[in-house]
């Protein structure tokens, strides 16, 4: 009975370690087309557009709601010590390092990236990479890397939207509807803040989710099944684990900045 459990233990392994091979020489292969010619702008444009411009919807309300609820529930617990003051620094505090970069990587998984991934799943499972093969042109260069590529500039710009909306938000709500003073929120949110510390972190944090995500989407698409079940699994699969990523980094990142 133990030898073959010993064997499913040693072949699931060794299917993993052949994925993360797999992830690897594609991450390696996506790299090598983005700095070799010919260096396709107008598909990286287009790449660029549909994983930003359609995302703004979703971020600027998802920031809106999530910088008022934050303010709704800090002044709850500010004012039972009468500190209602550093409002601004509590709503910042956690926005700009922890919940900005982690909630837009969240919500662009499950517009942008999974929507990336059902794409090349698509074109997987409808031979048309087979068919830029015939034609002697490499799928990375034409399809996969344009998407990787956009996913990795728009992370850092929709989280930079993500937290200013948030912001708004929250000001709106503190000093408005709860009468806390404009003067002291904004205040307290300029004193808190550190460039080198909350800015960059969450600017470097939402890079590294961007590759990320980029990276998984890319893989999952085009290492699917050419069916249709392929394509849905692709697609879930892309958002779970790049999900999972998403917050195993954001905790690294934040333990490693903090030593």
């Amino acid at each position: 009975m133990k030898a073959p459990a010993i064997e499913s233990v040693g072949a699931r392994s060794t299917l993993a370690v052949m994925k993360l091979g797999t992830f690897a020489v594609l991450g390696g292969r996506i790299v090598r087309a983005a700095v070799m010619r010919p260096y396709r702008v107008r598909r990286q444009l287009d790449e660029i557009f549909d994983a930003g411009v359609r995302s703004l919807v979703i971020v600027c309300l998802s920031g809106a709601t999530v910088g008022a609820s934050l303010s709704l529930l800090g002044y709850g617990t500010l004012s039972r010590f009468g500190a209602e003051g550093f409002l601004g620094a509590l709503v910042g505090h956690a926005l700009v390092r922890e919940l900005g970069p982690v909630l837009t990587g969240l919500l662009v998984t499950g517009r942008a990236a999974s929507a990336m991934a059902a794409e090349i799943a698509s074109m997987v499972q409808t031979e048309q990479l087979d068919g830029l093969r015939m034609m002697s042109i490499d799928p990375i260069d034409y399809v996969v890397t344009p998407k990787a590529l956009a996913m990795i500039f728009v992370m850092p710009l929709l989280y930079a939207l993500f937290v200013a909306v948030a912001l708004y938000g929250a000001f709106a709500v503190g000093v408005d509807l709860l009468g806390v003073d404009g003067g002291q929120f904004l205040t307290s949110l300029e004193n808190a803040l550190d460039f080198g510390d909350h800015v960059l972190q969450g600017l470097v944090k939402s890079l590294v989710f961007g590759v990320l995500v980029g990276l998984v989407a890319a893989y999952r698409g085009y290492t699917s099944e050419p069916t249709s079940v392929g394509v849905s699994a692709a697609t879930t699969g892309t958002v779970v684990t790049a999900s999972v990523c998403i917050l195993i980094f954001n905790y690294i990142i934040t333990a490693l900045w903090g030593v």
